[in-house]
């Protein structure tokens, strides 16, 4: 059982990292703590929030009661280094499945891309690499990446840097970057495109779409992951692996931006 704080969540201590010399108000963090699920998450973290890697992945998805179906699994390379590209419908049960299938067949020897608030996560920490695009750290973020693309590790990567939204009734990913791309060339990393099935809510998207039209700089739907996260328990879901894409594949015909959107199509065909 977790006795270090450290590793619970702790909405208060976040917002004084985040928004340092800005008063929220009391109502506002307390309704924070609620649609984050503080309280039932702390007290899964407080069994299992010390355990690492793959055995914190397993528990978080037995607390989750979420299973999954995984489709040509053969094409999951045996040798090699690989670059992972999912689309990335969830926000939570599908880096944790990918977790946990990768992390399995690869020993644990994975790495995600990741946005630097998710290191409050600690027991997936080992899975991740973390990235701040924003202030102070946002010029190390070359040397993050070249790190990540130069370790001896598989790497496993949303293109899309947030979850799928939905456009004219259709849920998809938005646009992927190009940066798998051109790192996966630079380090010789074939690409393996996998598709994972699964939505939010209705009022996420709503949400986010109502935010978009308001011109609003920040998705508010964004802080109901968590939530969405629980409404998704009891679920099974499929991963479905595709066929590795070989490095020299993406040569000068397409711009490594056309190539991104190249793979994500591929990966969309194989939606059963």
């Amino acid at each position: 059982m977790v006795e270090n704080s450290d590793y619970l969540i702790d909405i208060d201590k976040v917002l004084q990292e985040k928004v340092p010399n800005k008063h929220v108000p009391k109502i506002l963090i307390s309704y924070l703590k609620h649609i984050a699920h503080q309280d039932e998450l702390n007290g899964f973290l407080r069994e299992d929030g010390d355990t690492l890697g793959l055995a914190f992945v397993n528990a978080a998805l037995d607390y989750l009661d979420v299973k999954v179906s995984v489709k040509n699994a053969e094409n999951l390379p045996a040798e090699g280094l690989y670059t992972f590209v999912s689309n990335h419908p969830l926000g939570a049960q599908d880096g944790l499945i990918l977790s946990a299938v990768l992390g399995k067949a690869y020993n644990e020897k994975i790495k995600f891309l990741v946005n630097d608030l998710l290191m409050n996560l600690h027991g997936m920490s080992p899975f991740f690499i973390p990235i701040n695009k924003t202030g102070k750290q946002a010029k190390d973020f070359p040397k993050v990446i070249e790190k990540g693309f130069a370790s001896d590790e598989q790497l496993v990567m949303f293109p899309a840097g947030l979850c799928s939204r939905r456009h004219k009734g259709i849920i998809r990913d938005v646009e992927w970057t190009k940066t798998f791309i051109t790192k996966s060339v630079e380090t010789h990393r074939d690409v393996v495109p996998i598709h994972f099935n699964g939505r939010n809510s209705n009022f996420f998207y709503n949400l986010s779409n109502l935010c978009r039209f308001l011109g609003l700089k920040f998705d508010i739907a964004m802080i109901y992951l968590v939530d969405e996260a629980y409404k998704n328990r009891h679920k099974t879901f499929e991963l479905t692996i595709g066929k590795p894409i070989p490095w020299q594949t993406f040569d000068n015909t397409k711009t490594p931006r056309e190539w991104a959107a190249y793979v994500r199509e591929i990966v969309y065909k194989m939606e059963s």
